[in-house]
């Protein structure tokens, strides 16, 4: 166990609120840890606690206001706990779970911690990091429908592909196509230099950027060439029935209420579709309402389909994102209107 140690200052008024705690990191795992180099837990620490944090020899000590640094010693504490149980934590993973218990200090730290989907070929660990993230999740994994919307950055289309890919890699489906709108696909588009594939991949890169992250480059490009992975646009899907199949849609914001319909109903046996999208960043033409706008609005009270909202609470990219997405949910002006 690491050995607490607490010194209380009372020369006056202003040092009579000033704490210092003091954790011995007892071997050379848990130094290296808190003091490399690579490692910012330190500036993690006194960022989201309003602290000081510093070592000494083999001792941390953390130094500020009474509460500010009671709250940062749970953390600690339970941050040791985590990484004595072999737990593998990223300085994101650690700012987002002090964050989690300044919200929520009753809240054990491991309780914000879910189960991996996938570990990559570089040995990232993809997993759920918000209550949202894991309901999305779940739900993927027990329903055949499931939509999710909510601003960029929460993870709705890489955590949906990396459902897939362990799925797929479990034998669970057949194949995996991912679909976006390609919405600028008439005159604008036919400018564009090339053969129909070529004109429509910039639309779709973002998804082979996933794929590619989440599998062997070669494996990938394998899969596709023989349609086992299928990146296609959304007008590819008309006329088809697809069976055993994880079909993710992209950006379906930016299609119709027509083209809604079409995918929705192209589901198969031993099938399930997953539909994403960002309702204020619709690209399609005025008067055209959006399809992800209809879906979650009249398919929410079907038993198999589940709607997750995300919200800015649930972005995962810079801290700078959950500010943006915030000044924007709360601007009258740009607010969407309820139908």
């Amino acid at each position: 166990m690491s050995r607490l140690q607490t010194g209380y200052r009372s020369k006056n008024k202003e040092e009579s609120r000033t704490l210092i705690e003091k954790v011995e990191l007892e071997n050379i795992d848990l130094f290296q840890r808190f003091s490399s180099p690579s490692s910012n837990i330190l500036n993690i620490l006194e960022e989201e606690f309003s602290i000081n944090a510093y070592i000494r020899g083999n001792i941390l000590f953390i130094k500020g206001e009474k509460e500010n640094v009671k709250a940062c010693l749970a953390f600690t504490t339970e941050l040791i706990g985590l990484y004595r149980a072999g737990s593998f934590l990223s300085n994101d993973d650690i700012s987002r779970l002090a964050g989690e218990k300044i919200k929520n200090p009753q809240e054990s730290v491991g309780s914000h911690i879910f189960e991996n989907i996938l570990i990559t070929p570089r040995k990232k660990a993809i997993a759920p990091r918000t209550l949202n993230q894991k309901k999305y999740v779940d739900f993927i994994y027990r329903k055949d429908i499931v939509i999710g919307v909510g601003p960029a950055g929460t993870g709705k289309t890489y955590l949906a592909m990396a459902c897939a890919i362990s799925l797929f890699q479990k034998k669970l489906f057949d194949r995996i196509i991912l679909t976006r709108p390609a919405v600028e696909a008439g005159e604008r588009l036919g400018f564009l230099p090339g053969d129909i594939s070529q004109k429509i991949n910039p639309y779709l890169r973002p998804l082979y950027d996933a794929l590619y992250e989440m599998l062997e480059f070669e494996k990938a490009i394998k899969y596709i060439e023989t349609d086992i992975i299928e990146v296609a646009p959304i007008a590819f899907m008309r006329g088809r029935s697809l069976n055993n199949s994880f079909i993710i849609l992209d950006e379906a914001q930016n299609a119709t209420n027509e083209q809604m319909k079409m995918v929705l109903t192209r589901i198969g046996s031993g099938s399930k579709i997953i539909i994403n999208g960002d309702i204020t960043q619709t690209d399609l033409p005025s008067g055209k309402d959006s399809g992800l706008i209809t879906a979650s609005r009249i398919l929410k009270d079907i038993d198999g389909i589940e709607i997750v909202h995300f919200t800015g609470q649930d972005v995962q990219r810079h801290k700078l994102v959950q500010d943006i997405i915030k000044a924007y949910e709360t601007n009258e002006i740009y607010k969407i209107p309820e139908k």
